[in-house]
Formats: C-alpha cells, sequence, structure tokens
C-alpha cells in the first residue's frame, strides 16, 4: 500500500512539472529501480538514479521542441537542428 502512495504522490506532484523535469524525474526512478536491482545495494541504485536522470533530461528537453533533434558535428560538438 506504501508503494502505491508513493507512487501516487510522485505522479502528481510531477503534473506540473516542464518536459525536461519530468523526463529527469522518471528516469531518475527508473534507474535507480533497474540499478538497485542488478547490484543490489544502494551505491547501484545512485548511480542508476544519476545515469537515468540525465538521460530522461535529455530525452524530455527535446519533447520541449518538436521537430528539432540534436547532432553532433564531426568535432565532437552538439548542436539542434530539424530532424531528418
Amino acid at each position: 500500500m506504501k508503494k502505491i502512495l508513493a507512487i501516487g504522490f510522485m505522479s502528481v506532484s510531477l503534473a506540473a512539472c516542464t518536459a525536461t523535469e519530468r523526463g529527469a524525474g522518471i528516469g531518475a526512478v527508473g534507474g535507480a529501480v533497474v540499478g538497485g536491482a542488478v547490484s543490489g545495494d544502494v551505491r547501484g541504485a545512485a548511480v542508476g538514479a544519476a545515469v537515468g536522470g540525465v538521460g530522461g533530461a535529455l530525452i524530455g528537453s527535446v519533447q520541449d521542441q518538436p521537430g528539432r533533434c540534436y547532432y553532433r558535428d564531426r568535432y565532437g560538438n552538439r548542436y539542434i537542428d530539424e530532424c531528418r
């Protein structure tokens, strides 16, 4: 029952966030669950939360810009342009 309430409160709190913030939150929670399950300790959950949060934020930031994608040039610099 506590898990259901926690998930409910988290989903309500994410309702007022931007797509980037929602992506980071969902990615961090998912990464923590997977990291904790795979490693079986808190450090694995923390690493999973960090990686999932960054990945979720990157995915969420693209949602704020429909029709825009991230690319890298030959020097490794990241830029945003129309999706091809």
